[in-house]
């Protein structure tokens, strides 16, 4: 079958061409100038037209899960209305980021082992054709853990794990280099005293001591066997992207610190910041702000992180602070797929899959009027 979306705006790498996008058997088949529409065509009144959305690194399915603390919600549902969510905000392709390694049998502060069960269910209902967009696994290797190893373990080549980051909350270093906000993100949402807090600091820091170093070998000699992409998280230090560069990591999530993010760009690793961050003016943790970033000429690839809205907003945002709005839109969409290795998305291009939204933007508001995955329309 085929499909056009005339009169639109496209967002091309080399900037923006008024005309028209013809797609068929789930490939972009031709991409023509001009005003004309087609009969049958969808005419999208000077409407953005642009590749779907790609997202390396959501919480949301997670949100989903557990919509309040401690109320389990069933998984089907959880992923499907996930799935919904993601497609109406325009991503079309997303790497549900799954944290292994857990700290069982403590009071305050636990977190238990999840991930298997819930990728075993992901890839079912993907299966089974439930899900709208694409989904991928990531794994968020939690290296200040008590069983990460042993969890890893039990992932194979067949899971088709894509990328594997190395997440370090070990209280006093990266994102939680300042304490004093981790005690106010403990209190505030977990209910912790001050007695609690002082027992979690010192817990973390005593798993790091007997774990860290063979969690962080294991988790990089994981990628390799999985045949993932390796990323750091919350790097804050020239050293903290020495050690990165040295485990072959493609891209850095949400460094921490313009310094983390200059030795990113020599050492030719790509930087990802927070879309939230983008649009709240800062970064809720304190740590540096991705418009700094981004003025700075640091800062490659956006995340939605824990709001899929966020993701359009921002990469629109960033066209309009560097005038260069194909440039803003590369940062959701080519510059993620090029680093995850998704070399078939990710630009509108003859040949490419048919992955598109269309957009329009009211009242400054970024509006998805519709969402095509592989030529077919799924919101």
């Amino acid at each position: 079958m085929v499909s056009v979306l005339a009169n639109a705006l496209m967002v091309l790498p080399g900037g923006l061409l008024l005309g028209r996008l013809t797609m068929a058997g789930g490939r972009i088949l031709a991409l023509d100038p001009g005003t004309m529409v087609p009969e049958g065509a969808v005419d999208c009144g000077g409407d953005l037209v642009m590749p779907g959305l790609v997202e390396l690194h959501t919480d949301n399915l997670e949100r989903h899960i557990e919509p309040r603390p401690r109320v389990a919600w069933p998984h089907a549902q959880a992923i499907v209305a996930h799935d919904a969510e993601l497609a109406g905000v325009g991503i079309t392709t997303v790497y549900d980021a799954l944290r292994v390694g857990s700290i069982p049998d403590r009071s305050k502060g636990s977190y238990f082992e999840y991930a298997r069960a819930l990728a075993s269910e992901i890839l079912a209902l993907r299966a089974a054709g439930a899900l709208r967009i694409s989904h991928l696994l990531h794994l968020r290797a939690e290296l200040c853990s008590e069983t990460l190893s042993e969890e890893l373990a039990g992932f194979g080549p067949e899971d088709g794990v894509g990328i594997i980051s190395l997440m370090d909350h070990t209280p006093g270093q990266r994102q939680f280099a300042d304490v004093t906000q981790l005690r106010a993100y403990l209190m505030g949402k977990h209910g912790f005293t001050e007695a609690d807090f002082e027992a979690h600091v010192a817990d973390r820091k005593d798993i790091w001591a007997r774990k860290g170093a063979a969690h962080e070998a294991d988790a990089v000699a994981a990628a390799g066997r999985l045949g993932a992409v390796l990323a750091s998280h919350d790097d804050g230090t020239a050293a903290h992207v020495a050690a990165s560069e040295a485990h072959g990591v493609a891209f850095a999530e949400f460094p921490t610190t313009l310094e983390a993010a200059r030795a990113c760009r020599a050492a030719g690793i790509a930087v990802m910041g927070g879309a939230p961050n983008l649009i709240r003016g800062g970064s809720h943790a304190g740590n540096v702000a991705a418009r700094e970033l981004a003025e700075e000429d640091c800062l490659d690839i956006l995340s939605s992180d824990y709001v899929p809205a966020a993701l359009l907003t921002a990469g629109l945002r960033l066209g309009d602070l560097w005038g260069d709005l194909a440039r803003g839109i590369a940062t959701v969409t080519a510059a993620p797929a090029r680093v995850a290795g998704l070399d078939d998305r990710g630009r509108l291009e003859p040949g490419l899959r048919a992955d598109v939204i269309r957009v329009a933007r009211i009242g400054g508001a970024a509006v998805v009027r519709g969402t095509w995955v592989a030529g077919r329309r799924v919101a």
